[in-house]
């Protein structure tokens, strides 16, 4: 009799054990198609800028040079990757929630600041915002700032008087504001430019946690939390003015998260408010709508069940816009003028038709080949409608994916997506919570991050 109960409960495992080998089968070969992406793109981007010159980075698809280096934040960078590989699953799991959420953006910080610092303080930190085509470039142009802005546009297109440089140009005024506020602060210069980015950019992972847990549960989020703090994106978190930007976006959906599933109408407006600022730091980031949609969408019932949120979310909205228009900003007018300067600059050379598909494998870089896997498993969570908690992150991840691919398709995004993608990269990296083993996916992570740092010169 015994004998026969062993033999049946093997029979009743074998099913379970086949499909989880399918199952990690169909990740390998999702993982495996992302590194033949990356490879395609890097090995057909050599030939064409080594032929034709017209792609405008030294190491495609990444705006990066060859460089092998070590610096002074390599032992801390490798110490920490080591740390939250064996650690970090099993402290995402124990820790009370608001520790982990302190844990979380400490780890982050740690993490981004150091693999900068490999680079050292000046190229890895203080000198990346300061240079020709930065933010800090022009800060003592803003000593009257309604002046300024009534100015801006007048100053976007290539051969008007004193063009701002690329990345003022290339984003509406509240980017440069940033670092003029900064500035009128007292936290002058890169270092603190570049402090401001990394300590606020490593609170988008915060933030993804937050809304996570809001719409999945904890389980979901505690499972997602190493991959959002050992993600490769922090080599372009730090230093760039983009980590700021993908933590204001990741804290508007995250606040409208939990207005929607606490029937919260201060939080409501403050989401409001953060999307409306988020327009108006860079042009592209009017598709983190989608995630918020998403957000809408999946949390439906409090939103019938309190009508008055979206009258709170929509007022919160015009804040920002409202004043920038005031002030004399025409957001229409500076986007139709940008476009008019993307194609004049290396934009409207550098081919459409490698970008395309080569913009993706630059996501693949930032996101890693976790992220590949966990996609395929989000896509089918979302085929096979599986439990609610399984689904509603699947639909977040999927929002996101579906706003850089409109941003991929627009051909406003050729080259540097590496960084101008972090916004949309924050929220893939949840769906590596779908993913069993997860230490030997966040080893994969963490030594892909280790591997661009110390291997490449990262630049923008």
């Amino acid at each position: 009799m015994t004998r026969s109960l062993r033999s049946d409960a093997g029979r009743d495992l074998r099913p379970a054990d086949r499909d989880a080998r399918r199952g990690l089968r169909r990740d390998l070969y999702a993982a495996g198609a992302a590194a033949l992406l990356v490879t395609a793109a890097v090995l057909t981007g050599r030939h064409i800028q080594s032929t034709r010159h017209t792609l405008f980075v030294h190491w495609p698809p990444l705006l990066a040079e060859w460089d092998p280096h070590l610096g002074p934040g390599t032992p801390a960078a490798v110490l920490l990757a080591a740390a939250g590989v064996a650690y970090g699953p099993s402290l995402a799991g124990r820790l009370p929630w608001r520790a982990l959420l302190a844990a979380a953006w400490a780890a982050s910080t740690a993490w981004i600041l150091s693999l900068a610092l490999v680079d050292g303080w000046q190229r890895g930190v203080a000198g990346r915002l300061t240079t020709r085509e930065e933010y800090l470039r022009v800060v003592g142009r803003f000593h009257d700032i309604p002046a300024a802005l009534r100015d801006f546009t007048h100053h976007i297109v290539a051969g008007t008087p004193d063009p701002w440089p690329a990345h003022v140009a290339g984003h509406p005024p509240g980017a440069t504001l940033t670092f003029v506020l900064l500035d009128r602060a007292g936290l002058r210069g890169g270092g603190w430019a570049g402090l401001w980015c990394v300590l606020t950019g490593a609170t988008a992972c915060v933030a993804v946690l937050v809304a996570v847990r809001a719409l999945a549960g904890e389980a979901f989020a505690r499972r997602a939390a190493p991959f959002l703090v050992l993600a490769p994106a922090a080599v372009w978190t730090g230093t760039s003015a983009d980590g700021w930007f993908a933590a204001a976006a990741a804290w508007a959906v995250a606040l409208l998260a939990l207005a929607v599933t606490r029937g919260s109408l201060p939080w409501a407006a403050a989401s409001g408010l953060l999307f409306g600022l988020t327009c108006y730091l860079s042009y592209g980031l009017t598709l983190v709508a989608l995630p918020g949609a998403a957000v809408l969408w999946t949390a439906r019932d409090g939103v019938r069940g309190r009508p008055a949120l979206l009258l709170a979310l929509l007022a919160g909205l015009a804040v920002v816009p409202l004043l920038f228009t005031f002030a004399g900003f025409d957001w229409w007018t500076a986007y139709r003028l940008l476009v008019t300067r993307y194609h004049q600059g290396v934009g409207g050379t550098r081919p459409y038709g490698y970008w395309v598909w080569a913009n993706l494998a630059c996501t693949v870089l930032i996101t890693g080949l976790a992220t590949a896997a966990g996609l395929r498993r989000a896509v089918a969570a979302l085929v096979r409608r599986a439990s609610p908690a399984a689904v509603r992150p699947a639909v977040l991840v999927c929002a996101a994916l579906l706003a850089l691919l409109i941003a991929d398709l627009s051909g406003m995004s050729k080259a540097e997506t590496e960084r101008i993608w972090l916004p949309f990269a924050v929220w893939l990296l949840p769906a590596c919570a779908y993913l069993p083993r997860p230490r030997a996916w966040l080893t994969a992570q963490a030594a892909l991050a280790l591997l661009l740092n110390h291997l490449l010169l990262t630049g923008w």
